[in-house]
């Protein structure tokens, strides 16, 4: 199972397609998503820690993937990697 964070703000487009994507991977890929907003403690210091330029920001078990629009190619591309589908217990 993948380990995902999205760093998120208010009134982000980009955000609310990052969540919509993983929202469709999840049916696909055994993966476990929190977000967390930009405007908390914990989201402020993930973003320091990670120098995150702007929102979306995408962690993958605690390592930056990527910030602002996220690429369905590229994280489907590392999701398959783990080969870790829903359906790969059925």
């Amino acid at each position: 199972m993948t380990n995902i964070t999205i760093l998120t703000q208010a009134d982000c487009a980009s955000c609310v397609e990052a969540k919509d994507l993983l929202s469709r991977l999840a049916l696909e890929y055994l993966m476990q998503v929190r977000e967390v907003g930009l405007d908390t403690d914990d989201g402020r210091k993930l973003a320091a820690r990670h120098g995150l330029v702007f929102a979306p920001g995408i962690l993958l078990e605690g390592d930056l993937f990527s910030y602002g629009r996220l690429s369905e190619k590229k994280l489907r591309r590392h999701l398959s990697r783990g080969k870790a589908t829903a359906d790969a217990g059925a």
